[in-house]
């Protein structure tokens, strides 16, 4: 028992040696799924494609971490600004097809870097969080008096058909009921105020959009009541010239509400890199799975700028954090992934 305890100790301190001077960073930003082609021709070159993937990830990982209206300041970025980013890629499949070579590849940016370079340019990233959604479309087409829900509702029937997978909101559609109908039919009248709450809470999701189109020959308005996790916001759009008739304006109307969604969803969880706010963690030393889940967990947090081991002994081990945000905010992030503090001190305690 004597030489178990001496050596659990040998080996404890041996590991968080490893990493006692070194400062730990959050996960890469990974991009998947870059598929790109090019002619088999005798001035074919491989690295000349390769670079085409850097470029076209990083502008699939800025439609992720900007808003649109940020898009602009961060296109016709230079290759060698892009490659210095990048911290690993894998080329995940190459093909030849009808003498054109296909290559697939995953690339991973070095966060600091990326968020250093979103800096400088003056703009808050988010953070990179997918979340499910229940989406209702409901028209009122105003020529006819008439209220559209899931038959002969063309938003309802066409909404999954404009996609991008870069999109960070999932949206989940509700099936067929022809009680929901009535419920609103006999709200007509103050559908603008009706809360939906019958249909929204048969799915147990924590958010929602009910999306009211309002449809006439001139324009089409389009209120949204969004709630999140019991947070309730009501945005109102109008998109003029649009035909929902026709195919083609169609998806126009449907890709730019996406787009109001995105950058609202995005504003939500907006990193703001000019707050570092510096936070002492103390873990039990002995509680080695504990302090290897911690690490992990802050490892999976986008605005957890850095964090590293600052000290420890043979009862404890010390952590220092520097975190894009509130106290309170780091709190409840915390709290969702399980762990809980004691900060009635200058370091908090991990329990």
């Amino acid at each position: 028992m004597y030489y178990q305890k001496y050596l659990y100790i040998f080996f404890l301190i041996l590991a968080l040696s490893l990493s006692f001077f070194s400062t730990s960073k959050a996960k890469d930003f990974f991009i998947d799924e870059i598929k790109i082609e090019e002619k088999l021709e005798n001035n074919f070159n491989k690295e000349k494609l390769i670079n085409r993937g850097f470029k076209k990830a990083f502008e699939e990982l800025m439609f992720k971490l900007v808003q649109s209206k940020n898009l602009t300041n961060v296109k016709n970025v230079k290759l060698n600004e892009i490659k210095s980013m990048v911290e690993t890629f894998t080329i995940k499949e190459e093909k030849f097809i009808n003498k054109n070579y296909n290559l697939n590849l995953g690339v991973s940016f070095n966060k600091k870097k990326v968020l250093e370079f979103l800096d400088r340019k003056k703009i808050f990233p988010t953070e990179i969080k997918e979340e499910n959604f229940l989406f209702i479309p409901v028209i009122l087409d105003q020529s006819n008096n008439d209220i559209l829900l899931y038959s002969n509702n063309i938003i309802y029937d066409e909404w999954e058909s404009v996609s991008n997978k870069n999109y960070l909101i999932k949206y989940i559609l509700p099936t067929e009921d022809l009680e929901d109908l009535s419920f609103i039919r006999k709200n007509s009248s103050e559908i603008e105020n009706y809360d939906f709450e019958i249909i929204i809470d048969k799915y147990f999701l924590d958010n929602s959009i009910v999306a009211i189109f309002f449809k006439n020959e001139k324009e089409i308005k389009v209120l949204s009541k969004i709630e999140i996790k019991g947070e309730k916001i009501i945005k109102s759009n109008s998109f003029k010239n649009i035909n929902i008739k026709n195919k083609n304006d169609l998806s126009i109307l449907i890709s730019e509400l996406k787009i109001v969604y995105e950058d609202f969803w995005k504003e939500k969880n907006l990193i703001n890199t000019s707050i570092k706010l510096p936070i002492s963690v103390q873990v039990d030393s002995k509680d080695y799975n504990l302090s290897l889940q911690f690490e992990d967990t802050l490892k999976e947090i986008d605005l957890i700028n850095s964090f590293s081991i600052n000290r420890f002994n043979k009862d404890f081990i010390f952590y220092e954090l520097i975190f894009n945000g509130t106290p309170k905010n780091f709190i409840n992030i915390m709290k969702e992934k399980n762990f809980n503090f004691d900060t009635q001190n200058k370091i908090w305690i991990l329990r």
